[in-house]
C-alpha cells in the first residue's frame, strides 16, 4: 500500500510537471500593438521611393543662391528622412526577433516597453517623412 502510495505520488507530480505550460503567443494588446507599428512601417515604407525621385530632382537646383539654399535644405531634410527610417528598421530589427513581430510570439516585459518606444519612433519617422516630402514637393512647384 505505502508502494502504491509513492507511486501515485511520483506520478502526479510527473504529470504536474509535464503540464506547465508554455504561453508563446502574445496578448491580444501586445499582437495589435505589434501590428500597429507594422502597419505604420509598412504605410511610409513606400514613400522612401518618392523620398529618393525628390532628391534626385533637388540635386541640380542646388546651388549659392537663397533659392538654392532653399533647395538644399529641403534636400537635406529628405536624406534625414530616409536615414531616420533606415536608422529605425535597423534597430527594430536588432530588437526584435522574427517570430514577435510576424508571428505573434510574446514579447518580455522589456521588449513591451521597448515596443511602446519605438511605436513613437516610428510614428516620428512618418511624421520627418511626410513632412519633408511635403516640403519638398511645395518647394519644386514653386
Amino acid at each position: 500500500m505505502k508502494t502504491m502510495i509513492i507511486l501515485f505520488l511520483a506520478l502526479g507530480t510527473f504529470m504536474i510537471s509535464c503540464k506547465e505550460e508554455k504561453k508563446t503567443e502574445a496578448t491580444p494588446v501586445e499582437n495589435n500593438q505589434m501590428k500597429e507599428v507594422m502597419a505604420i512601417h509598412d504605410e511610409v515604407m513606400p514613400k522612401m521611393g518618392k523620398v529618393g525621385k525628390l532628391v534626385g530632382q533637388l540635386k541640380p537646383m542646388v546651388d549659392t543662391t537663397s533659392q538654392g539654399k532653399e533647395y538644399a535644405k529641403a534636400m537635406r531634410d529628405l536624406q534625414a528622412a530616409n536615414e531616420s527610417m533606415m536608422k529605425w528598421m535597423q534597430d527594430f530589427g536588432d530588437q526584435f526577433d522574427s517570430d514577435e513581430i510576424m508571428n505573434g510570439k510574446e514579447l518580455t516585459d522589456q521588449k513591451k516597453l521597448l515596443l511602446n518606444v519605438e511605436e513613437e519612433n516610428i510614428k516620428a519617422v512618418k511624421k520627418q517623412i511626410e513632412t519633408s516630402i511635403s516640403n519638398a514637393e511645395a518647394l519644386l512647384k514653386d
